[in-house]
């Protein structure tokens, strides 16, 4: 049988990739690369960088790029099919890379290289990834005896299938709760873009009326806007419940025995390497060098926090009473109130901005504001393959026209997407000779769709998400490494890999930024002067609220992995309950089961990382001040910032990088002064 998976070169053929494609593509490629090792390790008896190390560079990224469409299918045009192929291949992939990573042969081969005749003339990249795969040969158990290495090869086959299984429970817990309106007037409160979408998801769904779902456009309007107590309660009441056994689907899609062994296999891996716990393997790979630095970090940035944000939920619970009789405010009360005050305080909403944001503007300004700072120029075209009618495909050229790299942009929530925003490597940069493989990358979102004949209008909010995920995408796309396992975001430390994408952010603030990326989508009028000074004067609003809400997760996240003990379980709900007794100002219900859908922990990359965002967002705010002193548009400080940051991928240690751009170690004061909470 033709296999696309197996023949295509360049950009992934989407319309072509049919399930029944995807394991026999992968079973194939997983026994080249066996014998290919073999081969290596066979031919040779000295090892070189152009004998091993490179062939391994090649086999890696070979069978990445082919696994990339599947995975990133599976996220966003999910299907039965598509996720039974994708399932049975996870183990098979794991069991590959542990075997790998438990070679001693090829342990030894590379150690041979590090302490080489060769290695001191390899370049900096090089060097890097020959450093990198001796961790990760450890990391992986290649010291360990034979009966402990199988259990930890079995171990990470388990976590893999169990980190998959997590997150179709909250997929299809998510897709399973609809509330189908026939009356408008439950709706009340609701802005009218938000009645239009729910109308469209009705129509869509072959109903009349209006039909309300838990996707984050569909969620955020109820609990924001919606008069209906009743309805707010409800719709909060499905969303907090997902994946778990409360709700009204409770029990169905249960994570909690999923989360329970995902923690025990975690914490059984880490002590069969060596360390205490999974915090403490965790930080193997990131710039924090111990537990306790994290937890100080922590629970500095939470006291420091903690008095704001109680202040904040105080002027909302008196704004409640005073305005609208409420005695006691619950959890789905809080946005909807808080909304309130906010239009009592400045007199704006996101979505009294949502006509000055549509799609168009925001990304020509987006465009053009990568084009001040870097040079680039950012171009459509339409003749790409893609996996839906409504995702779009650019190319990146330098000011001296080069093709940097392209981009496909998935904006719009829509049914069988993973919710959130992230950005993934379709192809990573990578020199074979002459030719060069340009980077790509997907940029994925669930932003508000366009409704009837209009675009698509963003909330403020949204185009903060797009400008973050962009961030992410400019790191991978803008790299000059040649070595796909340190190029882009590949390599980068866990802590420090948020830095360019929280960096983008800080230009949605600014007024000669907001100029390019605003303008009403139906006059062409600029973001008026007094809507853009209340808009400012609302940003820390509520900001105290926020930080410690990340802070109640990056605190249950790092002390659920580093306290964990096999005789007493798991705890999720008593360490949760720790984390916001410290730092949390809403107690929410005693239903409310928050960490059933943390998939960022349980599903993606951020084990005993969470805290990363508030750590890196000190690297961004640090970095933007440079701009704040300098220009918003400097390009002398964007080309450092390119050349320092954004082109050197994994290949250095990241606090290096910050220090040539910055020309001094990182400090504090502007992510506090950006917050609103006084250094």
């Amino acid at each position: 049988m033709s296999n696309p998976l197996l023949e295509f070169a360049g950009l992934p053929p989407f319309s072509k990739i049919q399930p029944a494609h995807v394991e026999p593509a992968i079973d194939c490629l997983l026994a080249e690369g066996r014998a290919l090792i073999e081969q290596l390790l066979t031919r040779h008896t000295v090892y070189t960088w152009d004998n091993l190390a490179q062939p391994l560079e090649d086999l890696r990224e070979h069978l990445d790029r082919v696994w990339s469409p599947v995975s990133h299918m599976n996220a966003v045009v999910n299907s039965d099919g598509l996720r039974r192929a994708y399932n049975a291949c996870l183990p098979k992939l794991s069991e590959f890379a542990t075997e790998l990573g438990q070679n001693e042969n090829l342990y030894r081969a590379f150690q041979s290289i590090a302490e080489g005749d060769e290695y001191p003339s390899l370049n900096v990249p090089q060097k890097k990834i020959i450093v990198n795969a001796l961790r990760d040969f450890r990391l992986s158990g290649v010291t360990l005896p034979s009966e402990k290495k199988a259990r930890f090869k079995a171990i990470q086959q388990q976590l893999a299938s169990l980190n998959a299984k997590f997150e179709e429970n909250l997929l299809d817990s998510t897709q399973a709760w609809r509330k189908h309106l026939a009356d408008e007037t439950i709706l009340a409160g609701l802005p009218e873009g938000a009645r239009a979408q729910a109308r469209q998801a009705a129509e869509q769904a072959g109903l009349e009326g209006w039909l309300l779902t838990l996707e984050a456009p569909s969620y955020v309007a109820v609990t924001t806007y919606a008069d209906d107590r009743e309805l707010r309660e409800e719709i909060y009441t499905a969303f907090v419940t997902r994946g778990s056994d409360q709700g009204p689907h409770g029990g169905r899609w249960d994570n909690t025995q999923v989360m329970e062994e995902i923690l025990a296999l975690r914490h059984e891996a880490a002590q069969l390497l060596g360390f205490a716990n999974h915090a403490e393997c965790s930080l193997a790979t990131k710039m924090a060098g111990n537990p306790q630095q994290v937890l100080d970090f922590l629970n500095d940035l939470a006291v420091r926090s903690k008095r704001v944000a109680e202040q904040d939920l105080a002027e909302v619970r008196s704004f409640a009473q005073a305005h609208y009789g409420i005695e006691d405010l619950q959890a789905w009360d809080v946005a909807y109130y808080g909304e309130k005050l906010r239009q009592h305080k400045y007199a704006i909403s996101q979505e009294e901005l949502k006509p000055y944001f549509p799609v168009w503007r925001v990304l020509e300004g987006l465009f053009t504001i990568v084009n001040r700072l870097y040079g680039l120029e950012i171009q459509e075209r339409k003749d790409v393959d893609t996996w839906h009618p409504q995702v779009r495909f650019f190319d990146i050229f330098d000011d001296s026209g080069e093709l940097r790299g392209q981009f496909y942009l998935d904006l719009y929530a829509r049914s069988n997407k993973r919710g959130g925003a992230w950005m993934a490597d379709c192809l990573s940069r990578k020199r074979q000779g002459s030719q060069l493989q340009i980077p790509v990358a997907y940029l994925t979102c669930n932003l508000t769709p366009p409704v009837d004949d209009k675009p698509a209008l963003f909330t403020h909010n949204e185009v903060i998400t797009l400008f973050h995920e962009f961030g992410h995408g400019l790191h991978h796309l803008l790299t000059k490494i040649d070595y796909p396992s340190v190029a882009g975001i590949s390599g980068v430390f866990w802590d420090a890999v948020e830095l360019p994408s929280q960096f983008m952010e800080n230009w949605c603030w600014q007024q000669e930024a907001l100029a390019l990326i605003a303008c009403h989508f139906e006059t062409h009028e600029p973001l008026p002067e007094k809507l853009f000074e209340r808009m400012l004067a609302a940003k820390n609003f509520l900001s105290g609220m926020m930080i410690v809400r990340q802070l109640e997760f990056a605190l249950f996240d790092f002390r659920l992995h580093l306290e964990y003990d096999p005789a007493k379980g798991a705890r999720v709900d008593e360490l949760l309950q720790e984390a916001r007794e410290q730092v949390a100002v809403v107690k929410p219900p005693s239903f409310n089961r928050f960490a059933h859908s943390f998939s960022h922990i349980f599903a993606g990359g951020y084990a005993a990382g969470y805290y990363s965002y508030k750590w890196a967002e000190v690297l961004s705010a640090d970095a933007f001040s440079r701009f704040e002193e300098e220009g918003i548009f400097d390009r002398q400080a964007g080309r450092a910032f390119m050349s320092s940051i954004l082109e050197q991928g994994g290949s250095r240690d990241p606090l290096e990088l910050f220090i040539e751009f910055r020309g001094r170690e990182p400090v504090i004061d502007a992510l506090l002064r950006h917050s609103g909470i006084a250094a």
